[in-house]
């Protein structure tokens, strides 16, 4: 016979509620919940699927190059700090914008965060960028509906910028993207470049003439190999381009990017480096593979930045 069970028996009390934070490693302890799933990277119950902690992993490791750049501007300012300017590339949805804004610049003391602005050619894409930004109060992001060219000359921005961002600008946008930051006097330039046509259309056009002048023009002859040599020269002229203006550049690979053929990290620090070398490997070079056409479009020039600075 079962015994009755006693009134008023100590019931064994509740575990304790996991909050996300204990429950996703991969979500930063204050990183904005709201945030994460509006960017569609934790579904509206709070979970992480396999490819949104891949993308979320993604943006992570890119930060982790940001960062120290962020600290270096902040810390040059000395006691005079005014925050940090940042201008992002061909932002697309802003998920590189957002998550920097959230662990880097929300939560700054006055004159220690700064100001992301987002540059976008897709006008929906920035309408929900900028209603995301003042439903979550980041008032210090700004989204543009410009293209990279149109940005430079835009009244909308500042006159000096302190860190330019282009993750897989198309095309020719990393080389504007690449421009802009030159003429605003950038202290850091990260770029992940993406595909780009320009340099294998010149490649292209001038292989019947160039053939019979150099060996080097076999590296070229056949059309896979122009798109692959044009994608490999280009980054190189992109280099040599940011040397030649007094920056000192890192290239490495984006490790992480699994997904992607386009796994280039190029970042650029001003340090006021001698500049004629590198200007003149850059002419030697465009004359070399007969990219003369384009020493416009890789050109060099003054310092971008002050040497007081």
């Amino acid at each position: 016979m079962k015994q009755a069970k006693k009134e008023g028996a100590p019931k064994k009390p509740a575990p304790a509620a996991q909050s996300v934070y204990e429950l996703l490693p991969e979500v930063k302890p204050g990183q904005s919940i709201e945030l994460l799933k509006e960017l569609h990277i934790l579904t509206r119950d709070g979970k992480l699927n396999q490819d949104s902690r891949r993308k979320l992993k993604q943006v992570y490791h890119l930060v982790q190059f940001i960062e120290p750049l962020v600290g270096d501007v902040l810390e040059k300012q000395g006691e005079s700090k005014h925050g940090v300017s940042l201008v992002d590339h061909g932002a697309g949805k802003s998920y590189l914008g957002f998550i920097l804004y959230d662990l880097l610049f929300k939560n700054k003391a006055a004159g220690e965060g700064g100001h992301i602005y987002g540059i976008e050619t897709r006008e929906e894409l920035v309408q929900k960028s900028t209603e995301l930004a003042a439903r979550l109060q980041f008032g210090g992001m700004s989204f543009l509906n410009l293209s990279v060219a149109e940005s430079t000359d835009s009244g909308k921005l500042p006159a000096a910028i302190d860190v330019v961002t282009a993750l897989h600008a198309c095309n020719t946008a990393t080389d504007d993207a690449i421009d802009f930051a030159l003429k605003k006097k950038a202290k850091h330039i990260v770029l992940v470049p993406c595909c780009q046509a320009e340099v294998a259309s010149v490649l292209r056009k001038n292989k019947g003439k160039d053939l019979g002048r150099s060996a080097l023009t076999e590296i070229w002859r056949h059309p896979i190999h122009t798109r692959e040599f044009g994608s490999q020269i280009t980054n190189v002229l992109r280099c040599l381009q940011l040397e030649a203006h007094g920056y000192q550049v890192t290239v490495t690979e984006l490790v992480g990017w699994e997904h992607s053929m386009k796994n280039e990290l190029i970042v650029a620090t001003y340090k006021n480096l001698p500049r004629k070398r590198p200007a003149e490997r850059l002419q030697q070079v465009l004359a070399e593979v007969g990219l003369d056409e384009m020493a416009q479009r890789f050109y060099t020039g003054e310092p971008a930045v002050s040497t007081n600075d």
